[in-house]
């Protein structure tokens, strides 16, 4: 189990990855090719990879997103040391947070 700030990464086995996430088209990358898990809302700072993988992305912003990362990779971010992920499939989880009548991504 991996954390970088309010990112938190498990792996998991390719059987854990839901079906209909299989059937989506990986998340885009961004404008310098990376694999963003989280764009910072304030600061523009992100958690992200430049490397082979795939990002399957859940439409619901509440549920975790799926990594395959076939060869591993490096989770950068400017203010956080970076983390090597070794091969395999990963679920990406936002931390959440509580306000009165609703659960929300932290923004930050």
């Amino acid at each position: 189990m991996y954390r970088q700030g309010d990112i938190l990464i498990v792996p998991v086995s390719e059987d854990e990855v839901p079906r209909n996430l299989l059937g989506l088209p990986p998340a885009a990358r961004d404008g310098r090719g990376r694999m963003v898990l989280a764009l910072g809302e304030a600061t523009g700072h992100a958690h992200a990879l430049n490397c082979e993988g795939t990002l399957l992305r859940d439409p619901d912003p509440l549920a975790p997103d799926y990594l395959h990362l076939p060869a591993g990779g490096r989770l950068g971010h400017e203010e956080h040391a970076a983390i090597s992920l070794p091969q395999g499939w990963y679920r990406v989880v936002r931390q959440r947070e509580y306000v009165p009548g609703a659960v929300r991504v932290v923004a930050d």
